[in-house]
């Protein structure tokens, strides 16, 4: 397998844009780099082509939420008019796409780490936002699965991108992401959303929907990841993936804990004792 990567020149922004649009704009036409294991392992595949499939591609890309992004913003892009259904997931788009048209559209990924390899407190906190991503995913998938919601695999890329605007933040404007955090580390009482408006003139969760609609996402990920629907089940699986996932990234006593617990129980109609030994279970 070859080691040879793309050199790639990364722009990084220093000074908050002025409006929703201009982030829209910005983010829209940036690179976006993967996980140096997506990279590497794309390019392995690179070199068996005739023996991969969607699925195979799928799960590789399945735990990686800027790659699972690229693919379905691709997609949906370049989906042809003759395309009556639109594909909901990754490997869904992979097989309205075909294999090889894939591998000629997605050549050798930027990476992460070489993106922020002179900011490395940048690059913990980006990876910090991925493993959560990761957990989130993980939650939400559990809960579908145990409601027997057809959605589930939907739900669980959901939940994978739920805070994708976050990450591109990390990786387009690092000082500006870094200074959020210490921000909220000075005073944990800080909402997110006024601390975004303040240090970027936009919250992110707007910017996230502005450019789930500007990529032509399918429009059933769009509202699943938009907490203001969040009476629905499928969504209530995303919101509470997320809350448990940020709840519980240091451990499994924060104080917000046993009211997640009681929205999970709630949720998958299980005993408060069941449901707190099931989230045990799947974070082991």
């Amino acid at each position: 397998m070859s080691d040879i990567r793309p050199t790639t020149e990364f722009t990084r922004l220093t000074q908050p844009l002025p409006d929703l649009s201009a982030w829209v704009a910005c983010f829209r036409d940036a690179e976006i780099p993967v996980m140096a294991d997506t990279a590497d392992a794309l390019e392995a595949m690179r070199e068996r082509e005739d023996d991969v499939d969607a699925n195979l591609i799928g799960e590789m890309i399945a735990d990686d939420p800027l790659m699972t992004l690229k693919v379905m913003a691709y997609g949906a892009k370049n989906r042809s008019a003759r395309v009556v259904t639109e594909p909901e997931t990754v490997t869904s788009t992979l097989v309205m796409m075909g294999i090889s048209p894939f591998f000629r559209a997605f050549g050798p990924q930027p990476v992460l780490d070489d993106m922020l390899a002179d900011r490395p407190e940048a690059l913990a906190g980006l990876n910090e936002v991925l493993r959560r991503a990761r957990r989130s995913a993980n939650f939400a998938l559990s809960f579908a699965v145990h409601r027997l919601d057809p959605d589930a695999a939907i739900i669980h890329q959901a939940a994978l991108l739920h805070d994708f605007a976050e990450m591109l933040l990390w990786c387009q404007a690092p000082d500006l992401a870094l200074g959020i955090r210490e921000a909220q580390r000075a005073d944990p009482s800080l909402r997110s959303s006024a601390e975004q408006r303040r240090r970027l003139n936009v919250e992110l969760l707007d910017l996230q929907h502005a450019l789930m609609l500007e990529w032509r996402l399918p429009d059933l990920l769009v509202r699943i990841t938009n907490d203001k629907h969040a009476k629905q089940p499928n969504v209530q699986c995303v919101m509470l993936g997320v809350r448990l996932a940020r709840h519980t990234s240091a451990g499994w006593d924060n104080p917000a804990i046993p009211d997640d617990v009681s929205d999970v129980a709630h949720l998958l109609n299980l005993s408060a004792e069941a449901t707190l030994s099931l989230l045990r279970g799947l974070d082991a």
